[in-house]
């Protein structure tokens, strides 16, 4: 086949994004506004949750998910050893100590089995990870620790579920990004996810200054020499309203992406099936996966090359590729401040070492997956 282009992501966005635009630039209301309210009631409407609140990104909705679980300095964080590292540096960002579990090389997530060792007394907290849009077995976890805290890292995992339960609900507090690798993309944006109204109330001032008064309701409220009242210090953590505005019609198509997302991984597996070093994606029976990425793994004992030779192979071929995430225990900055070695966690290093995302996005059509498929077939 001729060759061909096809980027690792690329955002489906056009006319209806451009012209949703226009009301918030004509009315001069483009920061935290009635946009980015119709998009919250409207997230959470779709996830089956009460509350929901838009933020800057999803690293700030992790941070002041954890401020609002009362993580504070001393305390403890279990967070999953394989995923990006804002997960890690929003503990930090509380002063508290993040303390990192080895992953089920199958499914990518927080292995179950190995969270109750590292729990202790000083453990305020979890974070599973809903990696590349496959739940974590939240319901599990609050069966087995109960007492913790719950934050869903669903960063990848809008429209996904577990029983039919929507991610963003599953847990205490759940977290969402709209990076433009996203299934819906704000171009940078997140959103916080509750059914407790005592977090709810703490999320809302904490994103907006620490805030007891909105800025809506005190612009348009009878008495204009109102300020806002500040009962705790907060943070500048709000979307604005033209991103609101791009995310009410993204997420409209939601559903139609992770359906058309679906398609081409069911079109992957069985096209792919044959190749036997090449291990493609599973998803547990009860589990709806977003599909954010499609990540696979390389078997190096079987490949005809190295993973990263496969990558720089398919580059040459026009098709970009990238590792699944990265360890967060073996980047320099956690390796040294917590003298960790890369096999401490020794699935999470061969996820690091051998995971391999391919191309999977809703701007992709039927010869780019053709493509990749007999690229892959050919190595």
């Amino acid at each position: 086949m001729e060759k061909r282009n096809i980027p690792i992501g690329l955002p489906s966005m056009g006319v209806e994004e451009w012209e949703a635009c226009r009301e918030p630039i004509e009315s001069g209301w483009i920061t935290q506004g009635p946009k980015v309210k119709e998009f919250e009631t409207n997230f959470a409407l779709r996830h089956n949750v009460k509350h929901a609140f838009a933020v800057s990104n999803c690293t700030t909705a992790l941070h002041l998910a954890l401020v609002a679980s009362g993580v504070e300095a001393g305390d403890e964080v279990i967070v999953p050893a394989f995923t990006w590292v804002s997960t890690a540096n929003a503990v930090k960002y509380c002063h508290a100590t993040p303390i990192f579990v080895d992953i089920n090389i199958e499914t990518f997530n927080i292995d179950m089995e190995k969270i109750a060792e590292k729990v202790t007394s000083k453990t305020k907290a979890i974070i599973p990870v809903h990696l590349f849009g496959l739940c974590a077995d939240v319901a599990a976890i609050k069966r087995r620790f109960p007492n913790l805290k719950i934050v869903e890292d669903g960063a990848c995992a809008a429209g996904s579920a577990l029983n039919d339960i929507p991610a963003g609900g599953l847990g205490d507090i759940g977290c969402f990004s709209f990076h433009p690798r996203k299934s819906v993309t704000t171009g940078e944006g997140g959103m916080l996810t509750t059914n407790d109204d005592e977090i709810a109330v703490r999320l809302d001032r904490l994103r907006n200054h620490g805030a007891s008064i909105s800025e809506e309701q005190r612009h348009h409220g009878p008495k204009p020499y109102i300020l806002s009242a500040f009962e705790m210090v907060g943070y500048n953590y709000r979307m604005t309203d033209i991103q609101g505005a791009i995310g009410v019609v993204q997420l409209k198509k939601l559903d139609s992406f992770i359906d058309e997302r679906q398609k081409w991984a069911d079109f992957y597996k069985e096209e792919l099936k044959d190749v036997k070093w090449l291990k493609t994606p599973e998803v547990p029976e009860g589990y709806k996966h977003g599909w954010q990425s499609y990540v696979t793994y390389v078997d190096e004992s079987i490949a005809p090359m190295k993973r990263n030779d496969i990558m720089e192979l398919l580059q040459q071929k026009g098709i970009s590729t990238r590792p699944g995430t990265h360890a967060v225990h073996m980047l320099e900055v956690y390796a040294k401040m917590y003298n960790i070695k890369p096999n401490d966690y020794p699935e999470a290093f061969k996820a690091d070492q051998f995971s391999m995302s391919i191309p999977m996005h809703n701007k992709m059509v039927k010869e780019d997956y053709e493509y990749i498929v007999q690229a892959l077939k050919a190595i």
